[in-house]
């Protein structure tokens, strides 16, 4: 008999999302669903899962422990965010007018806005302002159902700023449910004061910053802007290469704004994750899909950035490519920090069914990050992370505007209830 920290009772349509991972082709349209089910959760894991009738013969509550009823909603797995860009101070609303105005991303890159706008702001905010920074930014991702996320430096392009960055998300981590995977992205730019000398900045890259981040671990991944005008698929090669000889895994901004190659880049290198492929080429897609590189599609930046056209989903996954969604939550050109919504985009914009959009935020998420052993997915074992929906329509994950999440469980203890946070909440050790 388990003896339960967390019951979950009387779910209606339980989408579990069990079984291999990542999903690719057909298998993305299976939740693995269970109906009239309840969940045990113990230690902060998925103890027990089966049958409602079943419940009482299977497992109890014990002394101080917490029921949650869910009145015949539906139960999903918490939300896996692949691609953030937290760490960051200021804004820059004026430029998003201008884009509202016709600007493009480049026009306004290259009159001194876009990303090095941010990083003289970010330069300036000490690691306590970037952690708080940080952490209400994870508080707005987990009142809608993200309760792991990728956090990326990049802002701050010196080495300092960097490891401050980096610091500031580590702080913010130790104290908030949600959990937090970061990744160095001093290849996010180069830097004004390196514009006329690019190979000064590939170096302090290559032979300061990543040497340092590594040696410190604070970073699990390294990312690079591989993009036209930004790194080309031979700086971004060498940068990577120096990251995964100190340790770190891969990912690989590519192919947003032109076909680079980056996509092939990722693949030859064994990168975890390519991202935003807006414009992948098909020999892109094939890498993608021979090496097992996730393909982290992020819809709303694509949407916010007025681009024009969406990654090719369908496309990628015809090739046999693993599908990832995102939110890309950063100052510039992604103003949401719910993957529901992404999810929603992804589905009207790109072509997916709402199952394979759950499935690219929740298990293939988890896979991008490497950590579907223990997230993205509602089988024993594993992390007690879910999302109990208001009803059993699983469709409400796409009203727009429209509160769908009643409760999040993260590690077995309830941190959102009625659409509010939860406080105080002591992370698990």
């Amino acid at each position: 008999m388990i003896e339960a920290e967390l019951a979950v009772r009387r779910i209606g349509l339980l989408a579990t999302l069990a079984g291999p991972a990542p999903r690719m082709g057909a298998a993305m349209r299976d939740m693995a669903p269970r109906s009239d089910a309840a969940i045990a959760v113990k230690d902060g894991r998925i103890a027990w899962v089966g049958r409602e009738s079943d419940f009482a013969s299977a497992a109890t509550l014990r002394a101080g422990g917490e029921e949650l009823d869910a009145r015949g909603a539906a139960v999903v797995p918490g939300f896996v965010d692949p691609h953030t860009h937290l760490a960051f101070a200021g804004d820059r609303d004026d430029e998003i007018r201008q884009r509202l105005a016709g600007a493009s991303y480049q026009e306004i890159a290259a009159a001194g806005g876009g990303i090095v706008r941010t990083v003289a702001a970010t330069r300036d905010a000490s690691v306590e302002e970037l952690a708080r920074l940080v952490a209400a930014r994870l508080d707005e991702m987990l009142l809608c159902g993200t309760t792991t996320a990728e956090v990326k430096s990049g802002y701050g392009l010196e080495t300092g700023a960097e490891i401050r960055s980096l610091e500031a998300i580590q702080q913010a981590a130790v104290l908030h449910p949600v959990r937090v995977v970061p990744t160095f992205l001093g290849a996010h730019e180069v830097p004004h004061e390196h514009r006329g000398d690019r190979t000064r900045y590939l170096d302090m890259l290559v032979l300061e910053m990543i040497p340092t981040v590594a040696a410190r671990r604070l970073a699990a991944f390294a990312d690079v802007f591989c993009e036209q005008g930004v790194f080309s698929v031979e700086e971004s090669r060498r940068i990577l290469l120096a990251a995964r000889e100190r340790g770190m895994k891969l990912r690989v901004h590519a192919d947003e704004l032109a076909a680079t190659g980056g996509a092939e880049l990722a693949g030859e290198l064994g990168a975890r994750s390519a991202d935003h492929l807006v414009h992948v080429s098909p020999a892109g897609m094939r890498a993608l899909a021979a090496s097992g590189c996730v393909a982290t599609l992020l819809p709303a930046a694509t949407f916010y950035l007025r681009l024009g056209r969406f990654a090719p989903a369908r496309e990628l996954i015809a090739a046999g490519a693993a599908i990832a969604l995102g939110s890309d939550v950063n100052p510039g050109g992604g103003l949401s920090p719910s993957l529901p919504y992404a999810m929603a985009l992804a589905c009207f914009g790109m072509g997916l069914s709402l199952e394979e959009a759950l499935s690219a935020v929740t298990v293939n998420a988890a896979c991008s990050l490497d950590l579907s052993d223990e997230v993205g997915s509602i089988e024993v074992g594993k992390r007690a992370d879910l999302v109990l929906l208001r009803s059993s329509r699983m469709l409400d994950l796409l009203r727009v505007g429209v509160p769908a999440i009643r409760a999040v469980v993260k590690d077995g203890r309830v941190v959102v209830r009625d659409a509010r946070l939860v406080a105080p909440v002591v992370p698990p050790a």
